[in-house]
């Protein structure tokens, strides 16, 4: 079966026997044009099932009022609570989300990107894949000149807009929190380094130790891609040394629940023979058994900054040529596993 041609204003406009121009100042209610013809304009629109064409829109008009989005994945709660929150604000400005995720792929996050530029979006907002190393593809959107605004997973060396928490703080806190417990060899299951929020990360988990003056044990540091399966692997790994750990800090929840996982079916008894701590929050972390004490990563707040420092470029052009960095407090949620 052959596709259905696409209605255009010119079809509208020869139903009613009027000019196309007429035909897309009804669309857009031009005070010129006559109550009468716009409800007609509006009655043919809908027989036809004509659908405006917003790129050819943003080619004439330079504005598209279209966002878009890049997330390293969506079913992570931190990510949709975000998007929920981001597409809050941008819609009562009268603007739509497109959304795109990399899959932590520094490839796919690079036609992300042209997919996006090809669209005409007024603006990009977006949190880096794992892979990302290569920053081309977001100097290209600085080129274009169009405002472009990080959240969570960020590179300085872009000097962008950014919106997050304060990783380095964060692992401080936690450090800290396991110090009081009592611990003394505190394992870090962290991201790559590569990856500035993961870097902060065991940054400021090693500065906690040598604040506290605690041992750094490079066998007890580890980088992985932080999925459920790599908190198994690695909590196991962690099992087999000589002089295992009494605590493991988890730069993501979802690897922490990997890790407990683990801990449970070798029957060892968390917080008493290990406290565990995870980051991020996930709605999960108060559901399992034990409870997981995580870091709350502020995604609501983040999710509309975010779209409100995208609002401020478009009132103030201006403002490309300035720096916005905003940087939200580390919170503790100590739950039953390090209690």
């Amino acid at each position: 079966m052959a596709n259905k041609k696409r209605a255009t204003l010119k079809d509208i406009a020869n139903v009613l026997n009027i000019s196309p121009a007429a035909v897309s100042k009804a669309m857009h209610d031009d005070s010129r044009i006559s109550d009468k013809t716009k409800k007609a304009v509006k009655r043919v629109a809908k027989e036809l099932d004509y659908q405006p064409n917003h790129l050819a829109s943003a080619l004439r008009n330079g504005k598209s009022n279209l966002v878009g989005v890049i997330v390293p994945r969506t079913n992570s709660n931190f990510f949709s609570s975000v998007l929920e929150n981001m597409e809050a604000v941008l819609n009562k400005a009268s603007y739509n989300i497109i959304i795109t995720q990399s899959n932590e792929s520094f490839e796919k996050e690079c036609k992300n990107i042209d997919t996006l530029l090809f669209t005409q979006v007024d603006g990009i907002i977006a949190s880096m894949a794992n892979e990302t190393v290569d920053l081309s593809h977001y100097e290209k959107v600085k080129s274009n000149g169009i405002p472009l605004i990080l959240f969570d997973r960020g590179e300085n060396d872009l000097n962008v807009d950014y919106v997050g928490i304060n990783d380095y703080d964060s692992s401080h806190v936690i450090v800290e929190h396991l110090v009081e417990k009592g611990c003394k060899r505190i394992a870090h299951i962290g991201g790559y380094r590569r990856t500035r929020i993961f870097n902060n990360r065991i940054k400021g988990y090693v500065d906690a130790l040598k604040k506290n003056e605690l041992p750094i044990d490079d066998s007890l540091i580890v980088e992985s891609a932080l999925t459920l399966e790599d908190g198994r692997l690695e909590m196991e790994n962690l099992l087999r040394l000589e002089h295992r750990p009494d605590a493991v800090y988890v730069a993501s929840d979802y690897a922490a629940l990997g890790a407990l996982q683990v801990l449970n079916e070798q029957d060892i008894k968390v917080p008493d023979d290990i406290r565990l701590v995870g980051f991020g929050n996930e709605p999960f972390t108060s559901l399992v058994t034990p409870s997981i004490t995580s870091i709350e990563q502020h995604s609501k707040e983040i999710g509309r900054l975010a779209a409100e420092t995208f609002l401020k470029h478009i009132a103030q052009p201006e403002l490309k040529q300035t720096l916005n960095k905003i940087i939200l407090d580390a919170e503790l949620i100590i739950r039953d596993s390090s209690r």
